[in-house]
Order: structure tokens, then sequence, then C-alpha cells
């Protein structure tokens, strides 16, 4: 890999867009799903469902995009792939029926995964260098999850201000204006995001000629097929990215068990962002300092029994305290497990040149959840409502976790006795 430094500011533009580019499909839904819930008149499963369609176009965008990261300069296809979403925002904002929404959710699988997911992974990966992997991906994740908590931040403030009455008393049609321009104001921003995009990241043409290839043949694609860490990646990322989605369900988790209204349990949401940044960057320094494939295992560990809180029903009305450390505990492990689940590509013996190739196709196994854990969760809580359709939403969590502890422990086995990038 080259050596030469990339500035920092190359981090932080793609810290910025790396969650930006997911605030319109995901963010806001995480932060205000009751709201998202009543605006668009849906429930679990429909939602689930408009999840599942981005997650089908998703799938076949890794494959086909990341061959394209290899091919072109990484910042103008996220740049692209910013506009495009940001377009999608603006007619998110009309509020469309439900048929309309599948619509959108499947143009947003493709332009925030086929232009921009394997682009912005290699661009972290080159970034960090031989000696900075734990460092580039804790960073990119933790600093994306700052951005994505000051997103909820300013979503909940607009919310609360453009209420003219008590929010207690709001009806359905003042909860949408409000929502509506939480959505136009992060379209804008996401717009500018790629603006800065485009003119700032620029790497050094030293290193952009090492790492772009004219085309990619079948037979390194082979190649790539024959590294066992790519096969451990998919099996890893799928557990851990199965544990992210299911975060999505805190603030629904303080509705419907903790009893909170529409502010506070946005308000969960926002608290649980807010862990992510701190996650990232702790787990991305130590990494660098140990064996990022050994704190990979030790972060499935943690979800594992944080998942186990829940599943079992401890956490209740009357357990406020208990609540708050619990969430503090799975998105530990949960976030742990995100920041690191790339870095360790290095140590797997990934070539650089061919990264969004490999990642397009780890993405293909490792991010369907996108596919099934929207409708799986919306089953769940629609037929079990209340306590238990949590409970069994978390058993789901405990065994993803599980197989995630067996898998990474192998792929440290497998390198544990490469040195150190």
């Amino acid at each position: 890999m080259n050596k030469t430094k990339t500035p920092w500011h190359f981090l932080l533009l793609l810290i910025l867009a790396g969650e930006s580019v997911f605030i319109l499909p995901f963010v806001l839904s995480r932060v205000f799903r009751p709201t998202v819930l009543q605006s668009f008149n849906l429930d679990n499963i429909e939602l689930g469902i408009c999840f599942s369609i981005y997650g089908i176009v998703a799938f076949l965008s890794y494959f086909f995009g990341g061959p394209l990261a290899d091919k072109y300069a990484s910042r103008k296809l996220i740049a692209t792939s910013l506009w495009l979403t940001s377009a999608g925002g603006l007619f998110y904002a009309t509020f469309p029926g439900y048929n309309e929404l599948k619509i959108l959710y499947g143009y947003w699988g493709f332009t925030t995964i086929f232009l921009f997911w394997a682009p912005m992974i290699k661009a972290t990966r080159i970034w960090g260098g031989t000696s900075s992997q734990g460092k580039a991906f804790g960073f990119l994740d933790g600093g994306r999850g700052l951005v994505g908590a000051l997103f909820g931040t300013l979503g909940v403030l607009v919310f609360s201000w453009v209420f003219k009455t008590d929010i207690s008393t709001a009806n359905a049609e003042e909860s949408r204006e409000a929502f509506k321009q939480v959505i136009i104001i992060s379209s804008v921003i996401i717009s500018v995001v790629g603006v800065m995009v485009w003119f700032l990241m620029k790497f050094d043409a030293s290193i952009e000629n090492t790492v772009v290839v004219e085309k990619i043949t079948l037979s390194e694609i082979r190649e790539v097929l024959k590294l066992p860490a790519v096969w451990l990646l998919m099996l890893i990322i799928l557990c851990s990215y199965t544990g992210y989605k299911i975060t999505d369900l805190f603030s629904l988790y303080a509705r419907d068990v903790m009893n909170y209204d529409q502010v506070r349990s946005a308000q969960v949401g926002t608290f649980l962002m807010f862990v992510r940044p701190v996650i990232g960057v702790l787990i991305g320094i130590l990494a660098d300092r140990s064996q990022t494939t050994l704190w990979l295992l030790i972060s499935f560990v943690v979800t594992f029994f944080g998942a186990l809180i829940y599943a079992l029903g401890y956490i209740t009305e009357s357990e406020t305290a208990l609540f708050f450390l619990s969430i503090l505990i799975v998105a530990s492990g949960v976030y742990a497990s995100r920041a690191l689940y790339f870095s360790v590509m290095e140590k797997g013996r990934i070539p650089i040149v061919f990264t969004g190739t490999a990642v397009g196709i780890i993405s293909i196994i490792g991010y369907t959840p996108d596919i099934f854990a929207g409708p799986a969760m919306g089953y769940l809580l629609e037929k079990w409502p209340g306590i238990q359709g949590h409970q069994y939403v978390f058993w789901m969590l405990t065994l993803f976790s599980f197989i995630g502890c067996i898998a990474s422990f192998y792929y440290y086995f497998l390198y544990a006795n490469r040195s150190k990038y």
C-alpha cells in the first residue's frame, strides 16, 4: 500500500459524506420512527418492506458498484451519490403513498450504494495506509455516528420548534408538517456536502495511479473469491449489520415498553448515536495498538451479553437506569464491530488495488439484513405487541452475535500470527 499520508480533511469529508448519504433513508426513521409510521400511515411491517426493497436494490448495487470504485476517482462517485440521494429527499417531503415510498427506497438503494459504498471504503483504506487501519475505520464509523447524532439533534430541535402548540397535544397534521421541515433541511445539507467532496477531496496523483485499474477481469474476481478473509468477512458483517439494524428499534422500545412520548423516544435514539463516535474513536486507537482481529471478537462477545439482557425481559418500564445501561452495552458491542470489520482487510491480505471489488463481493452477503431484518422485526413486533415482540427481536440479535463470535474467532485464529500491518 502507498505510504504517502493523505490530509486529515480527507477523512473528515469521508466521515461527513459517509453518514449524510444515509440520513434520509435510515437515520430519520431511526430517530423519528413513531413519527414516520404516523406521518406515512404505515405499520412496522410496511416500513420493513420499504427497507427490504432498499436492500434488494442495494444487493445488486454492491456487486456492480464494487469494480466501479477500482476504476474511477472516489470523490466523483461519492459527490454524485450525495446529490442524487438529496433529490430523493425532496420527493420524500411530499409524503408519497405507500407504493411510491417503496419505489423511493429502491431508488435510494441505488444512489447510496452503487455510487457510494465501495468508493468510501476504498478511500478510507487508502487514508489509513499500512499502520492506521484501525484508526481510519474507527474514526470513520465513530465520526459517522457523531454526524448522525448531530443530524438527529438538529432534527429533534427543528421538530420541536415547528410546533405551535404543546407537543403532547399535537395532532397528526402538525406532526407531519414539523417532520417535513426536518426532511427539507436534511436534503439541503446533504447536497452541500456533495459540493464539498467534489472540490476538496482530491487524492495526490501518485496515490491515485497506484490504486486505480483500467478494468477488472473475471480472473481477478476469481482471485479475490479465493481469499478466506473475503468469505469470513461476509459472515462477520452479516452478523454485525443485523445488530446495527436492530438498534433502530431502541426509540420504539422507549415508546412501546418504557411509555415515552414522541420527543423523549426520539431523544433516546439520539442519545444512542452519541455513543457511536466515542466507541469508534476508542476502539480504533486500541485496535492499532494491539490486534484489530482480537477487538473484533471482543465486540461480538459484548453484544451477545447485552442482547441477552433484553431477550430475557429484564428491561421494563420501572427499570429506567438499567434501560440506558443496557443500551450502552449493546451499542458498544455493535458499534465496535462496525468500526472494525473493514479494518481487518489489510491483515486478511486483501490487495489494496482490488479493495472496491472485494468490498462489493463481501457486501452482497454482509448487508443482506437490509433485505430480511426489517420485515423480520416488523413481523415479530406486530405479531406480539409490547415487550414480548421486542424480546423476540433481541433473541434474534443474541443468535447473530453468537455466530459473529465464532466467525471472528476463526478470523483471529487464521491471521493472528501476521505482524501488525
